[in-house]
Order: structure tokens, then C-alpha cells, then sequence
């Protein structure tokens, strides 16, 4: 048996491993166990009743948390002429074309984000095999291919999250800071839930949400009563 150390060991005092909490019980003992000197990020995890191996079943999406995430999101962004004026007035942290592509592909990849407006599809295609595997590919489906571009920038600083069940249906999302007030946390894990339950393929049968857990940075996690 893996030992537990004497961290964790306090972190999980004060509630039981297998006992299910509602959600404002489990955000209350985030906050209370949490035993480090930093604030720590609070992240959600939920299994899905779906078979990511169908392509009907994928789950995947964006949405704007009420509270935002605590974290400072840096942007790129895709764009030439106006739209790029418009990405910069917005907050963007790199704006580019051309340049830009050449950069990544020399390395640059000091941005959480992409962004960019249907005319650069072309021009981003290129970097599929850098941005893919690191989940940064502008996607219409995830809102970062836009024509209103400073929406979009506007939207990440604020607090955009993706979501995307990975092959075991789980899906991860950061949902704030250890420092958030209680409501804030319970906010922003409900609009997740409400945005996951919308984005509910069809074709699933059978239980949809299986179960929950919350848990910070270097807690442990508490699972949560559907």
C-alpha cells in the first residue's frame, strides 16, 4: 500500500474518501483542507456515461465561467488589418499572420490560448501537429475561430474554460481558486454542469453524468452527490 503522507493525511481530516457530499459540502471542505501556502487552483472532475470511441459521442465545448478562473490566461491571436487592431484594443497578448505561424514553428509557445478569424485557417492549418496535441488548435466549435474576434479575446481573459471528455469519458475543467468565496465555486461548477448537460450526444444511453469529485491542487478529491 502506497504511504500517505503526513500533507495528505491532514488534508483529509475533517470528511470521509467514500462519503458523498453535496456540492456546497464538498466546496467548503476544498476550502478548509486546503494546508499549503499558496492558493491553490480547485479543479472538477466528471466521468460521462459515453463511449469517446464514436464519433456521435464526443463531448466537447467552451464556456464562460460567472466568476472566472483566478488564472491569467495569455492569447494568441490569428488576424490581419482591422481584426488584429481589434485583438490588441481587446487585450490579446500576440497578435499575428504570417509571422506568427513562423514563430510557433520555431518554437514560440509562450501562450495558454489561440485565437483566430476564418480568414487564417489557411495560414494556421500548418501548425496542427504543434497546437493539437496541446488542445490550442482554434476550433469553431470551441468559439476561438470567430469573426468577432475582441469578443473572443474578451471571453478568454475573462474566464473561458474548454471542456473535452478524454478517452475514459472524464472530463477535467480548472472551476477557480482555493481563495474564491464558496458561492463563486458553487457558481462556476454549476454553469460547467449546466454546459455539459446541453452538450449531451444523443446517442448515449444509460446514465449521462456517472459522477463528480472536486479537489485542489494538492488535495485530495471529494466526491460529490449528483
Amino acid at each position: 500500500m502506497a504511504k500517505v503522507s503526513k500533507r495528505m493525511r491532514a488534508c483529509r481530516e475533517g470528511y470521509e474518501e467514500e462519503k458523498l457530499y453535496s456540492l456546497e459540502e464538498a466546496v467548503s471542505l476544498v476550502k478548509s483542507s486546503s494546508k499549503v501556502k499558496f492558493d491553490e487552483s480547485v479543479d472538477m472532475a466528471a466521468v460521462l456515461g459515453v463511449d469517446t470511441r464514436q464519433s456521435d459521442q464526443q463531448v466537447r465545448g467552451s464556456t464562460v465561467l460567472p466568476h472566472g478562473t483566478g488564472k491569467t490566461v495569455r492569447v494568441a491571436v490569428f488576424a490581419k488589418g482591422d481584426k488584429a487592431e481589434e485583438a490588441e484594443k481587446a487585450g490579446a497578448d500576440i497578435v499575428g499572420a504570417e509571422d506568427l505561424v513562423e514563430a510557433i514553428q520555431g518554437g514560440r509557445l509562450d501562450f495558454d490560448r489561440c485565437l483566430a478569424t476564418p480568414d487564417m485557417m489557411a495560414l494556421v492549418g500548418r501548425l496542427g501537429k504543434i497546437l493539437g496535441p496541446r488542445n490550442m488548435m482554434p476550433n469553431p466549435r470551441l468559439g476561438t475561430v470567430t469573426a468577432d474576434i475582441a469578443n473572443a479575446v474578451a471571453n478568454v481573459k475573462g474566464g473561458a474554460v474548454v471542456y473535452r471528455a478524454e478517452k475514459a469519458g472524464i472530463v477535467h475543467v480548472l472551476v477557480g481558486k482555493v481563495s474564491f468565496s464558496e458561492s463563486a465555486l458553487v457558481e462556476n461548477i454549476r454553469s460547467i454542469l449546466d454546459a455539459l448537460q446541453a452538450a449531451k450526444p444523443s446517442g448515449v444511453k444509460g446514465t449521462y453524468m456517472k459522477r463528480l469529485s472536486i479537489s485542489s491542487t494538492m488535495g485530495s478529491g471529494i466526491k460529490v452527490a449528483l
